[in-house]
């Protein structure tokens, strides 16, 4: 049996090594804290999930979904663009449910890129956003994000071809966050290169210390050229879930439609149900997640700025993003801190070439188990 070439050229995804790592220390009773996805660790809010109850006793929610997403639950998200960031958003032609947002940034690329034709990609980044580009056949290109930038990319050295035709921007793993300035030169970037703008924003409602995340879609005109991919998997502890959304550029919708039709069949209703229970919910959920968040960010500065590091607190996210202390690889620092304290980390180079000499921590695990392993870090670290 052969498999495809594209397939067997493609690297292995980063989380699925990083959980057989995981189960290989386990399965010789190590007491392993993984500090390695971002996977909350903090439950459903109860109002989601008896909204998610009543809804799957509900016999209209068992038969197929509307592919594009229920118009209720397009609506709600469109009404919550509208009270969170002042953006009108038509219901019918510029939102669509995705199966998770990972989803939906995996396959807009068939939607836009033939084979031959270049995408902008992060690095650092998530890796779907290239992975999924070869998997349509096209290039990923590396966007340079720059430690001295902030971890934000500079655009007028960006290698822009003529097959160049997406530009994404991420905020995983850096923790790295823009202001509307940004957004203003990433959309006119866009729109001089005939580029579509790809948003990752999955993390846009944790922010610390007065930062409040804007929206590209906030930009005047933005939508003729951008897409922002949400997900109530942070925001709302949800991601077993997998429901998320897209928003933007109607015609862009239209086409990943095309592909979502073909290729899936929406997800359940009962599920869309639960996350309008959640956009309509009480904000006092996110204040809370972003106090234990913020919480925990400030634990990890604290502890590693105490053993030599000179880190800055990101205002954003569930990530603190480490530079690896001289003489280490991302790879051997992580192996270390795995070996000797039973901490796990995932290493920066999984998230690009520009991401070797980095390694992210994340804030998603119980206080005390963080304070576990800040405490095993400084016995070995100290």
């Amino acid at each position: 049996m052969r498999i495809a070439k594209r397939i067997a050229t493609l690297p292995p995804y980063l989380f699925a090594e990083l959980d057989r790592k995981l189960a290989a220390k386990r399965e010789q009773g190590v007491d392993v804290i993984s500090l390695g996805v971002g996977d909350p660790d903090l439950p459903t809010p109860p109002h989601i999930v008896e909204a998610l109850q009543e809804a799957v006793d509900d016999p209209a929610t068992h038969r197929y979904p509307s592919y594009y997403g229920a118009l209720e639950f397009r609506s709600t998200v469109a009404a919550w663009y509208g009270r969170r960031f002042g953006v009108a958003i038509d219901p019918e032609t510029e939102v669509m449910a995705l199966i998770g947002s990972k989803e939906g940034i995996g396959h807009i690329a068939f939607a836009f890129l033939d084979p031959g034709d270049e995408a902008l990609i992060p690095d650092p980044g998530y890796p779907v956003y290239g992975v999924s580009t070869r998997l349509a056949g096209g290039t990923p290109v590396s966007l340079p994000m720059p430690a001295q930038s902030g971890f934000l990319p500079d655009l007028d050295a960006a290698p822009v071809s003529e097959r160049t035709r997406a530009l994404w921007l991420p905020t995983n793993p850096t923790a790295a966050v823009a202001d509307l300035g940004m957004f203003e030169r990433s959309v006119a970037f866009a729109r001089e290169h005939d580029l579509l703008l790809l948003h990752d924003a999955a993390y846009s409602e944790i922010t610390f210390d007065g930062y409040v995340a804007p929206s590209p879609l906030q930009v005047p005109g933005a939508k003729d050229v951008t897409l922002e991919f949400g997900s109530a998997s942070k925001f709302y502890n949800m991601t077993g879930w997998r429901i998320g959304w897209v928003v933007g550029s109607a015609e862009a919708i239209r086409a990943l439609g095309i592909v979502k039709t073909n290729l899936d069949s929406g997800q359940f209703t009962a599920i869309q149900r639960a996350a309008i229970a959640a956009l309509e919910g009480p904000e006092e959920h996110l204040d809370r997640l972003r106090a234990i968040y913020q919480g925990r960010r400030d634990l990890v500065i604290g502890t590693l700025n105490g053993l030599g590091w000179s880190l800055k607190s990101p205002l954003g996210s569930c990530y603190v993003w480490v530079p690896v202390p001289e003489g280490h690889t991302s790879m051997s620092f992580s192996d270390r801190l795995l070996d000797e304290a039973g901490v796990f980390v995932a290493p920066g180079s999984g998230y690009g070439d520009r991401g070797e000499g980095f390694v992210r921590f994340s804030l998603t695990v119980p206080d005390d188990r963080l304070t576990e392993a800040m405490d095993r870090l400084a016995g070995i670290l100290a």
